[in-house]
């Protein structure tokens, strides 16, 4: 199947949130999903825009996207986060996730970044592999940390 990838427009967000839906169900994290269409739309363009969509298309359906923001490294200078690579179902395997990747290391190259990061579940060794298999080093000693909106009010309370 022939997809095409492009930068992402603001009617596309409720699409991109399709997707994220979908992959929030893979990850079993189904009812984690707060972002709207309309925060997408208004956190992603405009004057100030907190994060760079690629999408991937055939016809008029989005099968993918890679969502990704900037970074600064105090140890490396300017980097880029790729918070989210999403291949729909039925597309894995037709190199559509690769393309979105190299999307993005192109990016990023063309910004001058230092490195591009992010995460992968320990579970999902489908997309270790993948990532792997382009050079990406998985740091499996790293563990990631959060503070989630009910976090943060806790900390302000107990400071």
């Amino acid at each position: 199947m022939k997809f095409t990838i492009r930068d992402s427009v603001k009617e596309d967000m409720p699409q991109v949130l399709g997707l994220i839906n979908e992959l929030a169900l893979f990850e079993k994290e189904a009812n984690a999903v707060l972002v709207t269409s309309k925060d997408l739309q208004k956190d992603g363009f405009g004057e100030k825009p907190l994060f760079h969509c690629f999408v991937a298309e055939t016809g008029n359906e989005l099968v993918g996207t890679a969502l990704i923001y900037p970074r600064y490294s105090t140890w490396k200078g300017p980097v880029i986060h790729l918070e989210d690579l999403i291949v729909t179902e039925k597309m894995r395997g037709s190199g559509l996730g690769t393309a979105l990747l190299e999307e993005v290391v192109k990016y990023g190259h063309n910004l001058g970044v230092k490195r591009i990061s992010w995460e992968v579940l320990d579970w999902n060794e489908p997309a270790i592999k993948f990532y792997e298999s382009k050079g990406a080093n998985v740091m499996r000693d790293w563990d990631v940390v959060q503070l989630d909106e009910e976090g943060i009010k806790r900390f302000l309370e107990n400071t």
